[in-house]
C-alpha cells in the first residue's frame, strides 16, 4: 500500500483515506543488547564505545513470531526505535556495518509480513549517559563534559550510578540539568550561543549535526531499498535546552522533582561550586518541600583541562573575591537583539536540513516532524520541507506519572489543574487529540499520526502481575484508545518490547509500557500469548475509507463498533475495516445504511462497498 498526503488526510493509491494504528518497536531498543544495557545495570556502563545493539528490537530467529502477533492484532504501522548511539557508537564516522546489516534483515522481514514503517531516531534527555537514550557517548567527550561525574555534580541523574530504588518517572527532569540542556544548546544553537566552542576547528553546531544527520542517512540507505519504509522522523521528542530561557537565576523546566535547579546553579555546579538547591515533591502539581546542598565534594563536570564551557562563553564568571557572577542573564533568549523562539528559529531550520539529507538518498520519503517536548509544533511555511507529517505524542499524564488508573480525573495542562469526572475527562482527551490534528493541518499543513501513546501496566504496586487481573490496565488502555478513535486519530502505541519482564519492564528507567511480557506468555502455542490488556488494544478500526472519516467507536463491553463516513466519488476501491477475531470468536453481525458488504473473519476483514444514493454511509457490528 502507497501511503501519501493529502491536505489533513493520509490516503491510498486509491484515493482512500487511511487510518493507521501500530505500535513502537521497541522499547528495549533504547539501551545495547551487548553488553546488557538495561538502565538498572552498572557494570561496563561507561564503556560507551564497546557495545552493539543487535538483536534490538529482538534476535532475527524471533522476527516471525514477533511480526506475525502484530499483524494478528492489527497493528500492522510501525514506528521502528533506532538510536544514534546503535549507528556510531564507536566514534565520530565509525558505523557499526553489523548492526545496519541487522537493521536491514528486519525490516525485510517486516515486509514479508505486510508490515509498514517509518524510522524513529530515538532520543530522551539526549543520550544514555545524562539519564535517557539516543546519543553516544563521545558526543560528551566533544563538549568537555565527563560523563563519569553527572551524578556527583547534579548534571544529571542516571539509573546506572544512582541505583534502585529509581525515582518514579524522575527521568524528564534531566532535559533541564546541565548535561542534557548544554548538548541540546550546542547542537541546536552553538553557533549563536557557544561561538567560542569548537571540535577540531569546527564549530560545534556543525559537528553535532553532520554526524546526526550522516548517521541517520547510513540508516536510510540501507533501508530506501524497501517500498514499505513510509519515512523518517526528524527526531524524538527535541528539547530546546537552555535556548530561548531568560530566567537563568530561577529553576528550569516543567514536570519537576526532587533537586531543582536554576540554570545558572547548574553551570556552577558543573563547574565543582557547591550549591544548596530546592527539593520539589510532585511532578504534576510541583510544590517546594526543602533543600540540600548539591555537590558538596566540589567535583567537576568537565573533563581535565577543560572548564565549564558557558564561562568560556561570557555567560558568567568569578569576580575579584572568587565570587560567581552571572553576566549575561538574557545570554539565550536574545541574538543580535531579537527575542528568540526555539520551534521558529532552530527546530524548524534544522528539519528542512535533515529532509534534505534524508531525501536526497530516498526521494520521495514522508518526513514526521514532531513537536518540542512537552510543546506544539512550529508553524510551517512554504519555504519548509515539503511532505511532512505532524507526529506529537499524547498521553493520559496523570495514569502515566502516578502509576494509578483514577477513572475521573485527568490533568489540564492548558489551565495547569485537575479534569474532574467521567464524561469531562473524555471530552477533556478527544479535546486534545482534536486540538493536535488541527494544529498539524492549519499550522503545519500536515496529516497528523500520534507517534506515542499508551499506559503503564506497571499501575498499582504492580498488582496485577501477582493477582493475573489485568482489568485496571485493560480500562486504562480502552481510555486511552477511546481518545485516539474520537479524535479520528492515526497513532503507534508506546510500545511492544520483546523481552519485557514484570520484574524491570521494557529495560528502561523502569518503566513498563510494553503491551507484550513473556512473563504474561502461558500458552507458547497461542499466538496472542504474551498480550497484555488486548481485549482493549486490539480493536475495530476502519483502515481504509472511501471517503472523510466522521465518526468511530468502540465499546469495550458490549464489543459494538460503529462508524460512520462521507463517500468520495473519487476513491476507487471500497472501504476496509479491520475485524479482529479475539473480539469476535463466533462471529459478528454487520447491519450496513446502504449498499452490500463482504465479511472474512479468517482475514480479520471487513470490505464495505457503498451505494451511490446517499452522501453518508454507516456500518455496525456487534457480536454474533
Amino acid at each position: 500500500m502507497c501511503i501519501r498526503i493529502d491536505g489533513p488526510w493520509l490516503k491510498d493509491e486509491h484515493g482512500r483515506t487511511l487510518i493507521l494504528r501500530g505500535v513502537n518497536l521497541g522499547g528495549s531498543s533504547k539501551v545495547p543488547r551487548e553488553p546488557d544495557g538495561a538502565t538498572y545495570r552498572r557494570e561496563g556502563f561507561f564503556a560507551h564505545r564497546e557495545v552493539s545493539f543487535v538483536g534490538r528490537p529482538f534476535p532475527l530467529e524471533e522476527a516471525d513470531e514477533h511480526f506475525a502477533r502484530l499483524r494478528a492484532w492489527g497493528l500492522t504501522f510501525l514506528r521502528l526505535v533506532v538510536t544514534w548511539e546503535a549507528v556510531e557508537h564507536a566514534g565520530p564516522g565509525c558505523y557499526d556495518e553489523a548492526y545496519l546489516d541487522y537493521l536491514a534483515e528486519v525490516v525485510r522481514k517486516a515486509g514479508e509480513h505486510g508490515l509498514q514503517l517509518f524510522v524513529d531516531p530515538h532520543q530522551d534527555v539526549w543520550s544514555r549517559f545524562s539519564g535517557g537514550d539516543g546519543a553516544p557517548g563521545w558526543t560528551f567527550e566533544a563538549a568537555g563534559l565527563d560523563i563519569t561525574r553527572f551524578q556527583a555534580t547534579g548534571a544529571a541523574i542516571v539509573h546506572a550510578t544512582h541505583g534502585d530504588p529509581f525515582p518514579q518517572m524522575i527521568w524528564p527532569t534531566n532535559g533541564w540539568k546541565l548535561a542534557a540542556a548544554t548538548m541540546f544548546t550546542l547542537f541546536f544553537g552553538g553557533d549563536d550561543f557557544a561561538p567560542t566552542t569548537l571540535v577540531d576547528g569546527e564549530p560545534i553546531q556543525g559537528y553535532l549535526q553532520r554526524h546526526y544527520i550522516g548517521a541517520m542517512r547510513q540508516v536510510a540507505a540501507r533501508l530506501r531499498q524497501f517500498p514499505h519504509v513510509v519515512g523518517y522522523d526528524v527526531m524524538n521528542e527535541p528539547m530546546p535546552g537552555y535556548i530561548g530561557n531568560r530566567e537563568l537565576h530561577r529553576p528550569a523546566g516543567p514536570l519537576a522533582q526532587r533537586e531543582r535547579p536554576s540554570p545558572f546553579q547548574a553551570m556552577l555546579l558543573g563547574a565543582g561550586i557547591p550549591q544548596q538547591i530546592d527539593l520539589w515533591g510532585s511532578a504534576l502539581f510541583p510544590r517546594r518541600v526543602g533543600a540540600r546542598v548539591v555537590n558538596a565534594g566540589g567535583a567537576s563536570a568537565w573533563r581535565p583541562g577543560r572548564g565549564c564551557l558557558w564561562r568560556e562563553n561570557g555567560v558568567w564568571d568569578l569576580d575579584a573575591h572568587g565570587r560567581a557572577r552571572l553576566l549575561r542573564p538574557h545570554h539565550f533568549a536574545y541574538v543580535r537583539g531579537r527575542l528568540v523562539e526555539f520551534g521558529r528559529d532552530y527546530w524548524r531550520p534544522f528539519c528542512g536540513r535533515f529532509a534534505a539529507a534524508i531525501r536526497e538518498l530516498h526521494p520521495g520519503a514522508l518526513v514526521f516532524v514532531e513537536p518540542e517536548f512537552g510543546g506544539l509544533g512550529p508553524a510551517w511555511g512554504p519555504e519548509d520541507a515539503p511532505e511532512i507529517v505532524y507526529a506529537p505524542h499524547w498521553y493520559d499524564l496523570v495514569t502515566l506519572y502516578t502509576k494509578r488508573y483514577l477513572p475521573g480525573v485527568a490533568l489540564d495542562l492548558t489551565r495547569q489543574g485537575p479534569v474532574l469526572g467521567l464524561g469531562p475527562v473524555r471530552r477533556h482527551f478527544a479535546g486534545e487529540l482534536r486540538s493536535h490534528r488541527r494544529h498539524g493541518a492549519e499550522r503545519m499543513g500536515a496529516p497528523t499520526i500520534i507517534g506515542e501513546f499508551g499506559i503503564p501496566f506497571d499501575m498499582h504496586g504492580k498488582r496485577a502481575f501477582r493477582t493475573g487481573d489485568f482489568s485496571l490496565p485493560e480500562r486504562a488502555m480502552a481510555r486511552s484508545f477511546q481518545a485516539i478513535e474520537d479524535a479520528l486519530a492515526s497513532a503507534t502505541l508506546w510500545n511492544y518490547t520483546a523481552d519485557n519482564s514484570n520484574a524491570r519492564g521494557d529495560q528502561w528507567n523502569d518503566e513498563d509500557l510494553s503491551i507484550y511480557s513473556r512473563d504474561q506468555r502461558l500458552d507458547p502455542a497461542d499466538p496472542g500469548a504474551g498480550g497484555r490488556a488486548l481485549r482493549a488494544a486490539v480493536r475495530p478500526y476502519a483502515r481504509a475509507t472511501a471517503g472523510e472519516p466522521l465518526h468511530m467507536a468502540f465499546d469495550v463491553r458490549s464489543r459494538r463498533f460503529v462508524y460512520r463516513f462521507r463517500h468520495d466519488p473519487a476513491a476507487t476501491e471500497p472501504t476496509e475495516i479491520f475485524l479482529p477475531r479475539l473480539q469476535y470468536p463466533l462471529g459478528c453481525r454487520v447491519s450496513v445504511s446502504d449498499g452490500v458488504y463482504e465479511l472474512d473473519m479468517g482475514a480479520q476483514r471487513l470490505v464495505y462497498r457503498h451505494s451511490a444514493a446517499h452522501a453518508e454511509h454507516e456500518v455496525r457490528v456487534a457480536p454474533a
